[in-house]
């Protein structure tokens, strides 16, 4: 009788700090912002710097392609030496590396500091992902990812308008410089508080580096990310085609080394077993799919309004403020929605509104080709308020199936899929926006093949297992 009692009653696990979230949280906005930002300080930096359009290139694609390489080391990582420990690591050499970006000589200095930034960037994120999983449980977990996908897409949103109100403002004559320096007060602030406010969480058992598994992994992704980035803005030369035509058996051969190491009871970068889990492969899948959509369409949308409508940086931030509000409208009461319709139907219904935005946009964008931007405002503001319905439920729907044990390992997996999805967005809609006649054109096909992934979405999240059960508002 009391061993039944013991089995039937589980340790209550002890309660979040108070602060951890801020902590967290501010770190991923950091990092949000430091993606979407860059786009505004180009224009200003290359003209400080004198930098060319290669040098450019990689002040945006060194961010990136460390950051996507770097992912699913640094989940391994957190759960060998402890999430705390590598999210404050990260976080101290994220705020170094923001500081060597503010304060670059030259463009080859400014691209250095930016993969420097990209690789810290790598350290945070999966712990974020990992500590929010294993510190907290039921609604209470549903809040915190709630609170992420808000800080996340917050950051998106407001990248632009507020790197155009950075550099608008010249504070100190800093130009495009306080882009990156102003995170160096923000995350010295956050860094004062880890020891603090983060509890120490790894895996039950120490496990090992893999290195196998981290040159394997590191180079497919290399191989698959970079010339996604680089290949656009360089007309596709041999090597950016060579190298995507070798990235799936390189994956496939890290895939096949990290099966191995779980059969034989190694230590993988990625458990396996993880994918036994069809909530895991599906959520992953869905987050891939929605990721295809995020970063490209952001991109269009900046290059729509400042090259086709002709808006300087600040008043195409502002325009983006229409995102916003919808955006702010809806996600931070994701958790109430989710508790009362389960993930898939709330993603169901984001995705479906977020469609819905999409051809709005294409219709104003057809019908009022010269006329006031604000005509595209009713669009981006039903495309937020989808947004902030999808963000959180598709990352949660994923971490939530992982033991919380391989917490790293999933974060590891859920991270790169994030960049991997967005790198390989802005790609096949690039495709769509440069193959179009004219600026107009351009952005409506877009959008409607954003439209389109929007209801891929919709089909893929039908596969998902329905594990919602009633569960207390709040």
């Amino acid at each position: 009788m009391s061993t039944a009692l013991h089995q039937s009653s589980p340790p209550v696990k002890p309660a979040a700090p108070r602060g951890l979230l801020p902590v967290v949280l501010t770190a991923t906005f950091m990092t949000a912002l430091d993606v979407f930002v860059v786009n505004v300080a180009v224009p200003s930096l290359q003209s400080d710097l004198g930098a060319g359009p290669a040098a450019v290139q990689w002040v945006v694609a060194g961010f990136g392609l460390a950051f996507a390489a770097g992912l699913v080391t640094a989940g391994r990582l957190g759960d060998r030496y402890g999430r705390r420990r590598m999210f404050g690591l990260g976080l101290a050499l994220f705020t170094l590396a923001s500081a060597a970006c503010g304060l670059a000589p030259t463009a080859t200095a400014l691209v250095g500091a930016r993969v420097a930034q990209g690789l810290a960037g790598a350290l945070m994120s999966p712990q974020v992902l990992a500590i929010l999983r294993t510190a907290y449980e039921g609604a209470a977990q549903a809040r915190a990812f709630a609170r992420y996908g808000l800080t996340m897409g917050l950051g998106a949103v407001l990248g632009q308008l507020i790197g155009g109100l950075l550099i608008h403002a010249d504070v100190l004559g800093l130009g495009w410089r306080s882009c990156f320096l102003i995170n160096l007060p923000v995350g010295l602030a956050a860094l004062a508080l880890v020891r603090r406010c983060l509890p120490e969480s790894r895996a039950p058992q120490r496990p090992g580096l893999d290195p196998a598994g981290v040159l394997l992994v590191t180079v497919a992704l290399t191989a698959l990310v970079l010339p996604l980035i680089q290949g656009p803005g360089l007309d596709w030369p041999l090597w950016t085609v060579l190298c995507l035509a070798a990235s799936p058996a390189l994956l496939a051969a890290f895939a096949a080394h990290q099966h191995r190491a779980t059969g034989s009871g190694g230590s993988p970068l990625v458990d396996t077993r993880l994918f036994r889990s069809r909530a895991f492969s599906t959520g992953v899948l869905a987050q891939l799919v929605f990721m295809l959509g995020q970063g490209s369409f952001f991109l269009v949308l900046a290059l729509h309004l400042q090259s086709g409508r002709g808006l300087d940086a600040l008043g195409a931030g502002l325009v983006f403020t229409a995102i916003g509000l919808g955006y702010l409208l809806t996600s931070n009461a994701t958790h109430r929605v989710t508790a009362r319709l389960g993930e898939p139907r709330t993603i169901t219904a984001g995705a479906l509104v977020m469609a819905a935005g999409l051809l709005l946009l294409a219709l104003a964008a057809y019908r009022e080709p010269t006329g006031s931007t604000w005509w595209l405002a009713p669009g981006l503001f039903v495309d937020g308020i989808g947004m902030g319905l999808v963000i959180a439920p598709v990352t949660t729907v994923a971490l939530a199936a992982a033991d919380p044990r391989l917490a790293g390992s999933a974060a590891g997996v859920v991270s790169t899929v994030q960049q991997v999805g967005g790198a390989l967005g802005v790609a096949l809609i690039g495709l769509v926006y440069y193959g179009a006649d004219d600026p107009t054109a351009a952005f409506g096909h877009s959008v409607l093949a954003l439209a389109g992934l929007e209801l891929a979405l919709v089909a893929l999240v039908r596969l998902l297992p329905d594990r919602h059960r009633a569960a207390p508002r709040g």
